[in-house]
């Protein structure tokens, strides 16, 4: 389906604003959460009997790309910081099972970065022993790492697989070679056509590649070309991001000159095009910038209403709960969000004292569940069910946000949404602005230190 944005809807929506992966978004957390809430948070969780989610965060990197806003350490000596970095990671391992005991059920694992597979093989199994011991991996989890196509090949897809991983996700962002060499991050076709034939063999249940679109020199014919390409290659996901350009807050970013960028209206047009041909080519729209393969789990999670987003993208298997091990990682226990240090020197220094390395977090209030939830529904479903809104929380859906009202109804007028007694619904057109729309019901938004800069929402 076509979508035709107007000069006018795009210069109104083209603003800087939240992802949300997260509600209050990290901007919001304060200093004032420490390992005392953590710990809290922890022995209240001892007692539940539900599966949690791990994530990990691996922040080594061979080499940077000047695109990337992870957090992320650049390394060359892998080994020797590999192993460093494992013993203080078990250390925090260790001092949140001390907490909670062993073999609590967990049903999503997932590596990020930096480069996990940064580490050697014997690394990377030390890990996932330590998991696999101090927790109870259930039958069908959903087992999942990001992988640099530039220090992989088909021995190490081999070996992930007979850990246990499931899904692997790679970047791909784009294949011109101007476009690449822009932004540090050289690989052609030929080597991802590779890898992708090496996981089919080796039989990886989902395959996802991140494509950006906003790199500088690319174009709408550039990235048709890419997309023309990725189609080939069928990955079963596909995460078409928009490039955030954020050179104050992200130093290599400052490598890319931004008079090399395009503009709004081209990004616009590039992110539309390509939707369009994934749509046209056995693919579903998901949520806000995914696309899945119709047969995937996730375009049949995200029919039937079940898809979920938080800290490691949309994701099948929901939990109320999820932990984060290593610098910068980010847990929700107990509704209090906790964040580490995201300086490695500071995660090793905590944890060598015997301390959690928590630096910030949050813990929520009942407003801050209540508009958690709404935005969640609208970034996962593009719907709010009032009668299923005044269940949870027992208050009417428009008295509660009765002043949100006026953004409800403007947002009505553009033509990104519906509603009527029962259900609010994102329009197609509105999903490109779900960003825009989710903001009318942040209660932070006006509260926000000018100095805090987010990407532009197109």
């Amino acid at each position: 389906m076509t979508i035709a944005i107007t000069k006018d809807l795009l210069n109104k929506y083209d603003v800087a604003g939240p992802r949300y992966t997260s509600y209050p978004t990290a901007v919001d957390w304060t200093n004032t959460i420490n390992q005392k809430n953590y710990f809290t948070a922890l022995n209240n969780f001892k007692t539940k009997n539900k599966p949690l989610s791990l994530y990990l965060h691996i922040p080594f990197c061979e080499s940077p790309c000047y695109f990337c806003a992870c957090n992320r350490v650049i390394r060359t000596r892998k080994a020797k910081y590999g192993d460093e970095f494992i013993t203080n990671l078990f250390k925090e391992i260790d001092l949140v099972i001390n907490k909670i005991g062993k073999n609590k059920t967990v049903s999503l694992l997932h590596w990020g970065g930096g480069t996990p597979n940064f580490l050697e093989d014997y690394q990377i199994a030390k890990i996932h022993t330590k998991i696999a011991e101090n927790f109870n991996l259930s039958n069908d989890a959903e087992i999942s790492i990001e992988v640099d196509s530039r220090t992989l090949d088909n021995s190490r897809i081999g070996f992930l697989k007979q850990l246990g991983y499931n899904r692997l996700s790679m970047g791909v962002q784009d294949f011109d070679k101007q476009v690449q060499l822009a932004v540090n991050r050289v690989q052609s076709y030929e080597e991802i056509a590779l890898l992708t034939q090496d996981f089919r063999e080796h039989g990886i249940k989902s395959l996802n590649y991140d494509l950006i679109y906003g790199l500088p020199y690319q174009s709408i014919k550039s990235f048709k070309q890419t997309v023309k390409e990725v189609i080939k290659l069928r990955p079963d996901r596909i995460a078409l991001y928009n490039f955030a350009y954020l050179p104050k807050h992200q130093p290599f970013q400052k490598k890319i000159n931004p008079k090399d960028l395009p503009s709004a209206d081209i990004r616009v047009k590039i992110f539309l095009q390509a939707r369009d041909m994934l749509l046209d080519n056995g693919y579903d729209a998901i949520a806000m910038d995914h696309f899945a393969l119709k047969s995937d789990e996730m375009a049949k999670s995200f029919a039937s209403g079940s898809l979920y987003r938080n800290f490691m993208g949309y994701t099948l298997r929901y939990t109320d709960d999820f932990i984060g091990f290593g610098p910068s990682a980010i847990g929700y226990v107990g509704n209090t969000f906790v964040q580490n240090t995201k300086l490695l020197k500071n995660y090793q220094i905590k944890l060598n004292l015997n301390t959690l390395p928590v630096e910030r977090g949050l813990v929520l209030s009942d407003d801050d569940l209540i508009r958690q939830w709404v935005i969640n529904a609208l970034m996962c479903q593009f719907t709010i069910n009032k009668a299923e809104f005044k269940s949870m929380f027992n208050v009417e859906f428009n008295f509660y946000f009765a002043r949100e009202q006026t953004h409800i109804v403007e947002c009505q007028k553009q033509g990104l949404l519906d509603f009527n007694d029962n259900t609010m619904t994102i329009s197609e057109i509105g999903k490109l602005f779900i960003r825009n729309i989710c903001m009318g019901f942040d209660a932070y938004l006006q509260k926000r230190s000018p100095e805090v800069k987010f990407s532009n929402t197109i």
